[in-house]
């Protein structure tokens, strides 16, 4: 399998793992929709960036850029809810690097 195939099923396989505790809290279907996107355009660009990092730390990097916008957004309303989402960042983001990378 390809590396993009590979960035796009795992990005899947960890928008699944974040959107299930979003799910069960009943938040709104555009919340879970963004943040399983978010993850599937994470892997899709951990997969073909090129970059001088490597593994988890390429993975954490590339998904907290992604990140950046939402998060402004997120933070303007509800700075709180940050905390959570920057620690499912960190632990999908590496990850998502290292079994990319592998």
């Amino acid at each position: 399998m390809n590396k993009t195939k590979m960035g796009i099923l795992f990005g899947i396989m960890a928008g699944i793992i974040d959107i299930v505790p979003m799910i069960i809290q009943k938040l709104t279907w555009d919340a879970n929709l963004s943040a399983f996107l978010f993850w599937v355009i994470s892997g899709y660009l951990i997969a073909n960036i090129k970059s001088k990092f490597t593994g988890a730390v390429k993975g954490v990097f590339i998904s907290f850029l992604v990140l950046i916008p939402s998060a402004v957004l997120i933070g303007w309303k509800e700075p709180i809810s940050l905390i959570p989402i920057c620690i499912m960042t960190l632990i999908l983001g590496a990850m998502l690097g290292y079994l990319i990378d592998r």
